[in-house]
């Protein structure tokens, strides 16, 4: 099962980590969206899991992944790190028995984590507002969708971008991935895990990610901020909120289109559910983003509820805000 040419790195790593190289049990994961290969191993009687990178980019880069990870297992957020190697690109890690994670109770330990997290020393810095500025760049140049259905949005993106703060108060230690089958639940504590995306970032983004699954109204928002703040949200704090939600789903739109694998321009008529149906079955594993029809779903989902979004008072409320802030 772990490719011919990685046994020797892999050997390597087990002996290193445990003292031995005998695999009692081996399962490939594919739930992720990654090119990495995952799988849970049996060592000595009890599972594990070995992650193996296959390509190295900005941003499948071991060594930063694997010292964010650390950092993340150091104060409890990440699974206990047993092994890395940034030049074999092998990481060995506990591994996470999964049990289903009710939204009301991670709408209290998501943000508890992220405020975990988000006090670490800084990792490296990604802007996801810049990021998806140049996807909006390019997809506007690859002509996978008609122009007329997003030049709008992209003039409001760069509303959105020109308010935005960009205040070093604000810049932390993030995760950047924060999908269901990277935030696991064990029946009691939250971990996170795949740490290929994580950077220092916009403290709103990795809590507007996270919201996208957790916050279906108004009182779900202020319960989510207020456990995360550690006191009652401001007008200011939810603002910056929606906003970073905005930014999102533009970046969801974009990245997604561009990464399906599309052979040409995408179906905008396909039938699709609503937002929040739609992010209930990823949350509760009924729908897989690996599938590339689901991303290009996915992608038209994010796309309506921005179109919403950007209609409603708050909207504009918002870079008001913001603005004079």
């Amino acid at each position: 099962m772990i490719p011919e040419d990685k046994r020797t790195v892999v050997d390597k790593a087990l002996q290193a980590a445990f003292g031995t190289t005998d695999i009692e049990d081996i399962r490939q994961l594919t739930a992720g969206l990654s090119s990495a290969l995952v799988y849970r191993i049996v060592i000595q009687g009890k599972p594990y899991l070995l992650r193996i990178i296959m390509r190295t980019d900005e941003f499948a880069n071991p060594e930063r992944e694997y010292n964010c990870m650390r950092a993340g297992a150091e104060i409890g957020v990440a699974p206990k790190v047993w092994y890395t190697s940034i030049s074999d690109r092998i990481a060995i890690t506990d591994f996470v028995d999964v049990k289903p994670f009710p939204v009301e109770e991670a709408r209290i330990k998501m943000p508890k984590a992220l405020r975990k997290l988000h006090s670490l020393p800084l990792f490296p810095v990604f802007q996801y507002i810049d990021a998806a500025a140049r996807f909006n760049k390019k997809l506007l140049e690859s002509k996978l969708m008609p122009e007329e259905e997003i030049s709008e949005l992209f003039r409001q993106f760069d509303r959105i971008n020109k308010t935005y703060p960009r205040n070093p108060k604000d810049m932390v230690s993030s995760h950047s991935d924060l999908k269901p089958e990277n935030t696991l639940y064990n029946g009691e504590k939250l971990w996170l895990v795949d740490w290929e995306a994580a950077f220092s970032n916009d403290r709103y983004a990795d809590l507007a990610i996270a919201g996208n699954f957790l916050i279906a109204n108004n009182k779900d928002e202020k319960e989510y901020l207020q456990n995360y703040f550690e006191e009652e949200p401001t007008e200011y704090q939810h603002a910056r909120f929606f906003l970073m939600q905005q930014i999102i789903h533009t970046f969801y739109l974009t990245s997604f289109v561009l990464f399906s694998n599309p052979q040409g321009p995408i179906d905008i008529n396909m039938p699709r559910s609503g937002y929040r149906e739609f992010n209930d079955w990823i949350w509760s594993g009924e729908i897989s983003l690996a599938d590339m029809n689901n991303r290009r779903l996915y992608a038209l989902v994010h796309m309506d509820q921005l179109k919403r979004n950007l209609q409603t008072d708050r909207f504009e409320d918002s870079l008001r805000i913001v603005q004079s802030a």
